[in-house]
C-alpha cells in the first residue's frame, strides 16, 4: 500500500484529494485497465473505510486485520464483489500463517467469480495480483506444483495491466515468487 501512495503522489491526502489524484492519474493513463481507473470507480465511503483499515497494516497489522474483518462481515456474502475482493485480498496479505493467507486469497478470488458477477475491468484488473498471491501462499505451504500453476495463470492475465508502477510491482512480484520456487523456499518473501 505504501508503494501505491507513492505512486499517486505520497503524503497524507484526505479522501477527496485521493479521489482527485486518482482521477488525474486515470486521465494520464493510456490503458483503461490501469489500477487508478479502478480505484476511482470504487471511491465511496465504504472504500474510504477499507483503505483506512489497510493503512493501519503498516503500523499495526493486528488492528488492520480486525478492522478489515469487521468490514468483511458488514459487506456480507451479498456485498459489492469488488469491495469484498479488496478486503479479502488485503486480509490475505496481513496473515502470518500461509494456510490462513491461502483461505483469504481464495475468498478474494471467489468474490471476483461469484455467480452473477460480471467480470468487468475493475475485477479483471485484480486477477494478476490475486493469482500472484495465491501462488505465493501455495509456495509458502510447500505446494510448489500448485504455486507454479497459479503463477502461470497470473502471467496469462498480465495483459490487463498498464505499463506503470502498479503493473511493474505485480510483474516483479511474479519474478520473486518464481525465484522462491526455484530455490525451494517456503519462507515469507521480504517486502520490496
Amino acid at each position: 500500500m505504501e508503494r501505491f501512495w507513492r505512486m499517486i503522489g505520497g503524503g497524507e491526502p484526505g479522501w477527496a484529494t485521493l479521489a482527485q489524484r486518482l482521477a488525474e492519474s486515470f486521465e494520464q493513463a493510456s490503458n483503461l485497465s490501469n489500477i487508478c481507473a479502478i480505484l476511482v470507480r470504487m471511491a465511496d465511503d465504504r472504500m474510504a473505510d477499507i483503505f483506512a483499515a489497510v493503512r493501519l497494516g503498516s503500523a499495526d497489522p493486528g488492528a488492520a486485520r480486525r478492522a478489515l474483518r469487521v468490514l468483511w462481515d458488514q459487506l456480507g456474502p451479498a456485498g459489492d464483489p469488488l469491495q469484498r475482493c479488496v478486503v479479502a485480498h488485503h486480509l490475505a496479505v496481513l496473515q502470518d500463517a500461509a494456510d490462513e493467507a491461502l483461505v483469504w486469497d481464495q475468498r478474494a478470488l471467489a468474490a471476483v467469480f461469484a455467480p452473477g458477477t460480471p467480470l468487468d475491468d475493475g475485477l479483471r484488473c485484480f486477477l494478476p495480483s490475486l493469482y500472484l498471491n495465491l501462488a505465493d501462499s501455495h509456495r509458502r505451504m510447500g505446494d510448489f506444483d500448485g504455486a507454479r500453476m497459479q503463477l502461470a495463470i497470473a502471467r496469462g492475465h498480465l495483459r490487463v495491466l498498464a505499463d506503470d508502477a502498479y503493473g511493474e510491482m505485480i510483474r516483479s512480484g511474479l519474478d520473486r515468487v518464481e525465484a522462491g520456487l526455484d530455490a525451494g523456499s517456503t519462507e515469507r518473501l521480504a517486502a520490496e
